[in-house]
């Protein structure tokens, strides 16, 4: 069976976490980057990787918003996991505000902790909904496991 796609809702669903890493970004201050000036753990990726990374994630974080919200039926279900969904979304603006803007890289490290568990929820949600929508998460979970470890060696080594 063919589905249509929603294609104002498919927009929607992209342009949320694409326009929040946007104000992010903006209101992190972090035009220049204080990256390249920061002691940095093994394994640290060019500064150019994270707005390709973060793109790309967003853009799965949308697509699979989009799936679950446009998965019929399961109206409770699909409203909690929609909930965390945009919990972990507000807590995702919060972590480059505090560790580019304000250099808490502790406070930064425990706000990725918190995005962690926030993620993990959602993605043990969306798979109740629909198993792609979870798995659409799980770069995103992985790139945020690996920002935890580069956050608390930059932490350590600054």
């Amino acid at each position: 069976m063919n589905k249509t796609i929603n294609l104002k809702r498919l927009l929607i669903c992209l342009v949320i976490p694409i326009g929040l890493g946007i104000l992010a970004s903006l209101i992190s201050g972090n035009k220049g980057g204080i990256y390249p000036t920061l002691n940095r753990p093994p394994l640290s990726p060019p500064a150019w990787l994270f707005p390709v990374a973060w793109s790309i994630l967003y853009i799965l974080m949308g697509i699979s918003a989009y799936i679950v919200s446009d998965t019929r039926g399961m109206n409770s279900s699909k409203e909690q996991a929609m909930k965390i969904y945009y919990v972990q979304l507000a807590i995702n603006v919060l972590w480059p505000i505090i560790f580019f803007r304000f250099r808490m890289f502790e406070a930064a490290a425990v706000v990725l902790a918190l995005l962690i568990a926030a993620v993990t929820a959602t993605i043990i949600k969306f798979k109740k909904i629909n198993g792609t929508a979870a798995l659409l998460l799980l770069p995103y979970l992985v790139w945020i496991l690996f920002a935890l470890y580069l956050n608390i060696g930059i932490a350590v080594l600054n």
